[in-house]
C-alpha cells in the first residue's frame, strides 16, 4: 500500500473530556513521510511532534502524548480513526492540551475524513509485516497475541467484574468495515468511577452524550441526583441498574475497546501486517507493548 493524505484541511470543535473546555481540531493534508503529527496552535512557537509511543506520557482515562511544553492528550479515537481510514500523513492543529472527545467514539472523525476525501501519495507506506507470534502479559490479565496474517485483524476480550457488563468480544477482520461495525463505539465508564475521577479533576467535560455509563452497583436516590447534577444531567433512576444511554452495538464496551486498541497501536507509526489478539487490554498496556515494539523494529 502507498502512503495517503487528506485531500483537504477539516475541522472539528467540541469539548475536551478532562477539561471541559471547548477545542478546535483541525486535520490538514501533510506531505509523504510526515506521519501523524500533533500540533499545539495556543502555545508560543507551536510545537509539533509525530504521534508515535515514544511520546506516552500518561494513560489515565485515555492516552497522553507529552514532549516539554507540548501535550496532547485523548488521541486515541482519532488515531483509530486514520489508521483505519489509511491516512498516513497529517498534521492536526489543537488549540488546547487535548483533542475534543465529540460523541465519544471515532464516528465523527470517521465523516470528517470522509468529508475531506483521501489521497493516495506517490511513496509507499511503512509496513510491519508479522512472520513470527508475540505475546505481551503484564501478569495482571492483560494479554496480546501479535500472529501473522494476511491483513490486519483485530480481536478483544474484555471481562469486567460487573452484573451489567461482564464478558463481551468483538472482532474487525477488515479494516474496511471500522467505519460500520467500530467507529461508534464510545467510551465508557461505571458511575461508581465518576466521583473519584472527578476529585482527579478528570473528565470535566463528561456527560451522558459522549461516554456510555454503566450503572452497576445501587446507590441512594439523593446521591444520583448529586451526581447527575454534577454531570448537568435530569434526574436518573436509582432503582433500576443498566447503561444510562441507549447502546450503538450490543458489545458496544468490547467494541470501544477494540478501538482504542486500534488508536494505541498506531503510535507504532507503520502499518501493521498481522492478527492481533488482546484480553483486557487498556491505555497502560496497549502503549507498553507499542513502545516495546517500536524498540524492536527500529533495532532491526
Amino acid at each position: 500500500m502507498n502512503q495517503a493524505t487528506l485531500r483537504e484541511s477539516v475541522s472539528l470543535t467540541g469539548k475536551g473530556l478532562h477539561t471541559g473546555a471547548t477545542i478546535c481540531a483541525t486535520l490538514h493534508p501533510a506531505p509523504a513521510g510526515a506521519g501523524i503529527r500533533f500540533r499545539r496552535v495556543d502555545l508560543p512557537g507551536q510545537p509539533e511532534h509525530e504521534a508515535l509511543a515514544d511520546y506516552v506520557g500518561g494513560t489515565t482515562r485515555g492516552t497522553v502524548l507529552e514532549n516539554g511544553t507540548w501535550r496532547v492528550s485523548t488521541v486515541e479515537h482519532l488515531m483509530a480513526a486514520l489508521y483505519a481510514m489509511g491516512v498516513t500523513n497529517c498534521r492536526v492543529d489543537v488549540d488546547a492540551a487535548e483533542v475534543p472527545i465529540l460523541d465519544g467514539s471515532a464516528r465523527l472523525w470517521v465523516a470528517a475524513i470522509m468529508q475531506a476525501g483521501i489521497v493516495e501519495q506517490d511513496a509507499p507506506a511503512r509496513e510491519w509485516v508479522v512472520t513470527e507470534p508475540l505475546r505481551f502479559d503484564n501478569g495482571k490479565g492483560c494479554t496480546l497475541l501479535i500472529e501473522p496474517a494476511e491483513t490486519y485483524q483485530v480481536e478483544v476480550h474484555v471481562d469486567y467484574p460487573s452484573p451489567v457488563l461482564g464478558k463481551q468480544s468483538a472482532r474487525l477482520d477488515n479494516l474496511s468495515d471500522f467505519a460500520t461495525e467500530i467507529a461508534a463505539a464510545r467510551t465508557f465508564c461505571f458511575l461508581r468511577e465518576i466521583k473519584p475521577l472527578l476529585n482527579l479533576g478528570l473528565i470535566r467535560g463528561g456527560d451522558l452524550q459522549n461516554a456510555l455509563v454503566i450503572y452497576d452497583k445501587r446507590i441512594w436516590q439523593w446521591s444520583m441526583n448529586r451526581l447527575a447534577r454534577k454531570l448537568g444531567q435530569p434526574p436518573i433512576d436509582a432503582s433500576r441498574l443498566g447503561y444510562l444511554s441507549e447502546l450503538n452495538y450490543e458489545n458496544e464496551p468490547a467494541r470501544h475497546k477494540l478501538l482504542d486498541l486500534i488508536g494505541d497501536m498506531a503510535l507504532l507509526g507503520v502499518h501493521v501486517r498481522g492478527r492481533l489478539t488482546a484480553t483486557c487490554p487498556g491505555h497502560g498496556f496497549n502503549t507498553s507493548c507499542a513502545k516495546q515494539l517500536r524498540a524492536t523494529l527500529n533495532n532491526r
